[in-house]
């Protein structure tokens, strides 16, 4: 079904039910207690300090249809969360105008753990959720811009904070099965202790998945977490463990397509995919009492090789163009944190803190290589990266309608890169550091009982890949390069205002402004950086909630965006790739026994080139989720692309070759989105 179509009919339908039901927001909140609590009705008023910040609950979540884990950051509005490849490999993120790539720019945690890698060997900011166990995840907070000093890098466009359960709601074994072989299996249980709390969770999942190439994914996942008082606090310790494996048919040239030589689901490289493990130990401390100090460390193994090829036969006529990019690396971190009340004066609060991580990435490497196996090293590097940051943040509310914040954060990072094969081996050797300072600053005005108003600017910044900032020559063919500045600046703003009569209804919006003095990205499909200038992006968004009666909830929202680069002019200014236009709306149901849900995710067209002569064209999903519980048993019913949607995930243009011998054809790339499928769920909770 078109995209635009399906948006068109049911987006203004929900959104128009979602603001019409604000009229019976004003019931008397007795009734409220018994009803499932969804994170997105807590009283954000007082707590937010913008407009675009906000908090997703452990009940939104788990009712929420998915086909894919990354999709638990569509729960924040105005994000989108594709796949132009195979089921093990990250997903690719929209926000705010950005093509996020796997992570660039928008941050995320686990309990405090970053999860995007710096300096990684396919895309800067690599940000992977595929270890992550649902039924663990307790909420996401989620902010935009870069307006809060206690987060650093990757996150000027937005940050999530993902926390997992201390105790779950109930233990349960769950069982659910599906076409082309869908297998996936959950045991999540509390784990009686004598003092304190214990959780345990393990995931196995199989997909052939429906596409030419079977994907023949395998995903095995573990997680368990231990909570106890200790010397005046609580102490949380956690492990986890992540293993993956996949084939891919990855993004396909539409020519291809459109000359009958393969459809939408086929492939033309049939050796793509990828393997990684993750293994990670967390530990936190928090003080009890009105200003707790927090304290944090974690350690971190990983690894991956993933198998790509983007232009066939282009690079080389003889061999094929598939790339094997291995990424094998310890990181280590630690932070402490501590509030202060009334600080000099009344009504003065402050955060200080500092954190510090340390990645060695002893192997970090580009290979070019026919059926998985190599015949050329394009560049083999070793690669430590360090960095210490600083920061506090100050809030002050001399009235009970107005608070004053201002914050500042420094970062410090040192690159040291051994580049140990490939052409410029001596030369793109080297020792990096720079430092940067981000002031930030926000109004928050409290008007009236249910409206708050927001005014929030700050600076931000991601660093660049440790191998740009030293790298002289073009490991590719020996062409002389320029390095990158290590750190890009980036400065935003935004004007927003929330209104929240009640639990039962809440509507926010904003206006937004980013500046980014360069887009330097280290390409790690070549081995070099690529320089695409400053850009400027800004945006308006709209999201809204409502709880008419207990037994439904609607949510809606609305995201539009201009980006575009400052240094070009004569309609040649775009950003390829940036998103415009982000809707999303759903409709929740929880009756007794029964619950259900009904989500909509729209993506907008956008420039493929700077021109905007070409565009890619929109995307609408509809995920279907129906569930009734029995006694200790629910028995639950998934449609993914409920309407069996033709569109595309992804779409890229560039140049390709396709045979050997043959002409390279510049044209549209595109992943098709997968056909409708039926999973059935079983799950017995104790």
């Amino acid at each position: 079904m078109n995209g635009m179509l399906l948006a068109s009919r049911f987006f203004p339908l929900l959104l128009a039910l979602l603001i019409a039901s604000s009229a019976l927001a004003h019931e008397d909140e007795a009734g409220v207690e018994s009803m499932t609590v969804f994170g997105r009705a807590e009283q954000m008023i007082g707590v937010a300090t913008s407009a675009s910040e906000g908090r997703v609950g452990g009940a939104d979540l788990a009712l929420r249809p998915m086909d894919r884990v990354g999709e638990l950051l569509e729960a924040v509005p105005g994000l989108i969360a594709t796949q132009h490849a195979g089921g093990g490999k990250s997903n690719q993120l929209f926000l705010r105008g950005f093509n996020l790539d796997h992570g660039t720019d928008f941050a995320a945690s686990l309990d405090g753990v970053p999860i995007n890698f710096r300096s990684h060997g396919h895309g800067q900011g690599y940000l992977d959720l595929n270890f992550l166990i649902p039924e663990v995840v307790s909420s996401i907070d989620f902010r935009k811009g870069p307006y809060r000093a206690d987060v650093g890098d990757f996150s000027s466009a937005g940050a999530s904070f993902l926390k997992s359960y201390d105790s779950l709601p109930e233990s349960v074994v769950s069982v659910t099965g599906g076409e082309h072989r869908f297998i996936r299996g959950v045991a999540a249980a509390n784990v009686p202790v004598e003092e304190g709390d214990a959780i345990v969770a393990l995931e196995g999942r199989s997909f052939r998945d429906p596409f030419r190439l079977e994907a023949n994914l395998l995903q095995l996942k573990g997680f368990a977490k231990r909570t106890l008082p200790l010397v005046g606090g609580t102490l949380r310790l956690s492990g986890l463990g992540y293993y993956g494996e996949w084939d891919s048919s990855d993004q396909i040239p539409e020519r291809a397509i459109d000359s009958g030589r393969i459809d939408r689901l086929g492939y033309l490289d049939p050796d793509l995919g990828g393997e990684t493990l993750r293994l990670g130990l967390n530990a936190e401390w928090e003080e009890d009492g009105g200003d707790p100090l927090r304290l944090s460390a974690y350690f971190l193994y990983y690894r991956l090789e993933l198998f790509s090829n983007f232009t066939y036969f282009a690079v080389d006529d003889v061999n094929g163009d598939q790339l094997e990019q291995r990424d094998e690396r310890v990181a280590l971190g630690a932070r402490v944190e501590k509030e202060f009340s009334d600080v000099l004066i009344d009504a003065l609060d402050a955060t200080v803190g500092g954190e510090t991580r340390l990645d060695v990435i002893p192997e970090i490497g580009l290979y070019q290589t026919t059926a998985r196996n190599r015949f050329n090293t394009i560049r083999e590097d070793a690669v430590r990266e360090a960095s210490f940051s600083g920061f506090f943040e100050s809030s002050w509310t001399p009235t009970h309608w107005a608070t004053f914040r201002a914050g500042s954060r420094l970062d410090v990072f040192v690159f040291d890169v051994d580049a140990r094969k490939g052409i410029g081996q001596a030369a793109n050797s080297g020792t990096e550091s720079e430092a940067i300072v981000s002031p930030k600053l926000g109004i928050s005005l409290h008007p009236l009982d249910s409206l708050e108003l927001y005014l929030n600017a700050g600076g931000g910044f991601h660093s660049n890949d440790a191998r740009g900032t030293t790298v002289s020559i073009n490991p590719e063919d020996g062409t002389p390069l320029a390095s990158v500045d290590p750190l890009a600046r980036q400065w935003g703003a935004e004007i927003g205002a929330r209104w929240q009569p009640d639990r039962r209804f809440n509507v926010t919006t904003a206006l937004w402004w980013l500046r980014s003095e360069s887009e330097l990205v280290f390409v790690g499909d070549g081995g070099f950086t690529e320089v695409q200038g400053p850009s400027r992006r800004w945006g308006v968004e709209v999201t809204g909630f409502a709880r008419p009666v207990d037994w439904l909830a609607l949510d809606a929202s609305y995201a539009w965006s201009n980006a575009d680069f400052t240094s070009m002019r004569g309609g040649r200014d775009r950003v390829p790739g940036a998103i415009e236009t982000v809707a999303s709306a759903g409709v929740t149901l929880t009756q007794g026994p029964f619950d259900g849900s009904l989500r909509l995710r729209y993506l907008g067209g956008y420039p493929l080139i700077e021109g905007n002569t070409q565009r890619a064209g929109s995307t609408a999903l509809v995920n279907l989720g129906a569930g009734y519980r029995w006694d200790a048993f629910r028995f639950a019913l998934t449609v993914v692309n409920l309407f069996d949607s033709k569109d595309s995930d992804i779409e890229y243009l560039f140049a390709s070759q396709i045979d050997p011998g043959g002409a390279e054809e510049e044209g549209v790339h595109l992943k098709a989105v997968a056909p409708r499928q039926v999973r059935a769920t079983v799950s017995a909770y104790f």
